[in-house]
């Protein structure tokens, strides 16, 4: 685990965190007045924003039971994984297979403050945290190969994350370097935001979250696909998170009608 500096030091309270606003949307408690401020602020603007991740949870959890339970895999790394909350992927995977081995990577210090919680796995398998940014896809992948065995497949998850990378900053490029370190059979898992059900809502939470200086981009199918270039997405394709596989849910409550405003997808590498 990286990081000797004690996190608390390192946690700016002064600006909002996407991890923490996130924090706050699923009714957790490590979140500041400053996330709970504009997790109010986009509330004001979309009530459905805590419904929505809640959606994109359960789309998570679904996906790694389908890559456990269908796929074999067996490695995971989790990139943006946020403040833990119950379950966490390793528990989604090591349930099914204990021996799964899971690496989680954020750049949030109030992570780092949790790690201990992150890396209680089975003893069978193994859990690790990595402190680094999505925009260090190289140095992600060396340290996460003290866990992980890069020569076998590894399941890449980047859910709700890469809507806070704009394409000017290479967004579609860091994909493409994470996924190029990966072997084949590996899969890769990327739920994000987009403008196409409410475009109304969607830009208007944008702004709220550029005043809060939070840089977030609003993708459309298409743009969504792109991640996906030269994979093997699997059934049902880009979609909703919401609508993502169903008959893999378990103990999700309803949601309730109407559009969840974030694109999910799973595709192989051949």
């Amino acid at each position: 685990m990286t990081g000797t500096e004690p996190a608390v030091r390192r946690i700016d309270t002064t600006r909002p965190h996407p991890a923490r606003v996130y924090d706050w949307y699923l009714g957790g408690k490590d979140n500041y007045p400053v996330d709970e401020e504009l997790g109010r602020q986009i509330m004001a603007i979309d009530g459905g924003a805590p419904r929505a991740a809640r959606a994109n949870r359960w789309f998570m959890q679904r996906a790694t039971r389908l890559l456990v339970r269908e796929a074999g895999i067996r490695q995971f790394l989790d990139i943006g994984s946020g403040i833990p909350t119950e379950p966490n992927l390793h528990q989604i995977a090591q349930s099914t297979a204990p021996e799964s081995r899971v690496v989680y990577v954020d750049n949030d210090p109030i992570v780092l403050a949790h790690a201990e919680a992150l890396l209680r796995g089975t003893p069978e398998g193994a859990t690790d945290y990595v402190q680094a940014d999505v925009r260090e896809p190289a140095r992600i992948v060396e340290q996460a190969a003290q866990t992980l065995d890069f020569d076998r497949p590894v399941a890449l998850s980047l859910i709700a994350l890469m809507h806070f990378v704009a394409d000017e900053d290479g967004a579609y490029d860091l994909v493409d370097a994470l996924v190029g370190a990966l072997a084949p059979g590996s899969c890769l898992v990327l739920s994000a935001m987009t403008a196409d059900f409410e475009p109304e809502n969607v830009r208007r939470g944008i702004a709220a979250y550029t005043a809060g200086g939070v840089t977030l981009v609003a993708r459309s199918r298409d743009e969504m696909g792109r991640f996906f270039t030269g994979l093997d997405l699997l059934d049902p394709g880009v979609v909703s998170v919401a609508d993502w596989r169903p008959e893999l849910a378990e103990g999700e409550s309803d949601i309730g009608p109407g559009p969840v405003s974030l694109y999910g997808a799973v595709a192989r590498k051949a």
